[in-house]
């Protein structure tokens, strides 16, 4: 058979995850609880929304997506993510009354950060953070929509923890080093991602988290996983490996083109559904509870 190579992260992160299988255990089990807190605050289940940018109105709705699935966040308590956008539509979705992590660009024009950073908190953002995987191009320096990115230094980082009295989030962390960086400027949270493979041959986030879990211990600072995250085996996975949270991505995009607020609720159940039933199936009460010794590991 002729081997054929890839170096699209996307496929390496899909084969990893399919790799890992489950072993049951059934005898004094019960129904799980999927009560998990995070920053500090309850939420209904440890799956949360992802830091999209740039969704439209779909199928001629009056709301945009990102205010649509926002919405669904309120409705299942689950921890809702924003990502690039200006603060008008930004007090739109704080409008929703979901609770809300903004995630700012790496702009170059860093007064545009500190203002969208000071603009979030002011009208009672949950979080704010920043993007750090869109930090760098093809051509060099990153170009989004226009606008100009810019190199981030622990320094520029620590300073942004220092400016605000939120959780500071940083986004686009897959590696040690990175990780250990965050926690010592003080953010509160990383989330480990490849942004949808922007590094060709990216390590999964499921293969480097353990390694970070360890290199984080002692710390305050809490874990989410994206990338690939579709169903609550995959959340199940995570959390075993060390994640606190996980948060669904592209997945979500069809239930939500079709059926806005609705489809992604229904979505956001039927991940959280099928967690429970493995958590039930393997003799974890609590999301507090889920470790990794019910994983085994095939040949990837």
């Amino acid at each position: 058979m002729e081997y054929k190579r890839c170096s699209d992260a996307n496929v390496i992160t899909e084969k990893l995850m399919d790799s890992i299988l489950i072993e049951e255990r059934l005898i004094d089990s019960v129904v799980a609880d999927l009560t998990t807190t995070f920053l500090g605050e309850k939420f209904a289940m440890p799956v949360f929304t992802p830091a999209f940018s740039h969704l439209g109105k779909y199928n001629g709705r009056e709301k945009t997506g990102l205010e649509e699935y926002s919405i669904a966040a309120r409705e299942c308590n689950i921890l809702n993510f924003c990502g690039m956008m200006e603060n008008e539509q930004f007090q739109q979705i704080v409008d929703t009354g979901a609770k809300t992590v903004r995630i700012v660009k790496p702009y170059a024009d860093h007064a545009k950060v500190l203002d969208q950073m000071q603009f979030a908190e002011s009208i009672g953002a949950f979080g704010i953070g920043m993007d750090i995987d869109h930090i760098f191009g093809p051509e060099g320096l990153d170009v989004v929509v226009g606008e100009q990115m810019a190199v981030q230094t622990t320094d520029m980082l620590r300073s942004y923890v220092e400016m605000t009295k939120l959780p500071f989030v940083v986004k686009g962390v897959l590696g040690v080093q990175d990780a250990v960086k965050c926690a010592e400027i003080g953010a509160k949270a990383i989330i480990i991602s490849h942004h949808h493979g922007r590094l060709p041959y990216a390590v999964p986030p499921m293969m480097i988290l353990p390694e970070i879990k360890e290199a984080l211990k002692g710390t305050d600072v809490q874990i989410i996983v994206d990338c690939g995250i579709a169903s609550g085996a995959d959340v199940f996975k995570a959390l075993a490996l060390g994640a606190d949270a996980c948060a669904v991505g592209r997945s979500m995009l069809p239930s939500l083109e079709k059926d806005g607020v609705a489809g992604v609720m229904e979505f956001l159940k039927k991940v959280g559904s099928e967690l429970r039933y493995i958590m039930s199936f393997t003799g974890f009460a609590t999301v507090n509870d889920i470790d990794d010794s019910v994983l085994h590991f095939t040949r990837f």
